[in-house]
């Protein structure tokens, strides 16, 4: 009776021990699906196509709005981070999963837009490990609009081509 008591709590610990496989960490998609209301599915490198006449689209940053990346060699399934707040026409805090760090979630991470038309096509975002913004530029499509409006100054959104 020992013995399988014995082996009984052996199983159980073996199973809880193996029941956190790395898929299961928090991806970003998941967490910005969660935290905004644009309900897509699939890799983030395909949002922004997904989007397109469902959610409006643009380039003008406005809280609520999910920031969609481009892949890239080194993030080849892209990324998307939920805009919290717009602190100017070029500065924003993201909510978002799986940048810094495999599953962490970050709350208010810096985002500038450093683009040579400032339309958000390429953005450096702040980088836990290092306490700075990344050192490299991340290529971005631009804004996908939970409500189908960018109400940011009056701007009209224009369905931007990937």
């Amino acid at each position: 009776m020992l013995r399988t008591a014995y082996a009984s709590i052996l199983a159980l610990l073996a199973l809880i021990a193996t029941a956190v496989p790395a898929q299961a960490r928090l991806q970003c998609v998941t967490y910005a699906r969660s935290v905004s209301d644009v309900q897509l599915f699939g890799n983030a490198r395909t949002w922004w196509d997904q989007a397109a006449g469902t959610y409006a689209r643009g380039h003008h940053p406005r809280a609520g709005a999910v920031l969609a990346f481009r892949a890239t060699g080194s993030m080849p399934m892209g990324h998307v981070a939920v805009v919290s707040k717009v602190l100017d026409s070029r500065r924003v805090l993201l909510n978002h999963a799986n940048w810094s760090r495999p599953g962490m979630v970050e709350r208010e991470a810096l985002a500038v837009d450093v683009s040579e038309a400032g339309d958000w096509s390429k953005v450096r975002v702040w980088y836990a490990p290092t306490h700075s913004l990344g050192l490299r530029e991340a290529p971005a499509f631009g804004f996908i609009y939970p409500d189908g409006s960018d109400t940011l100054a009056g701007n009209s959104v224009q369905d931007a081509k990937g």
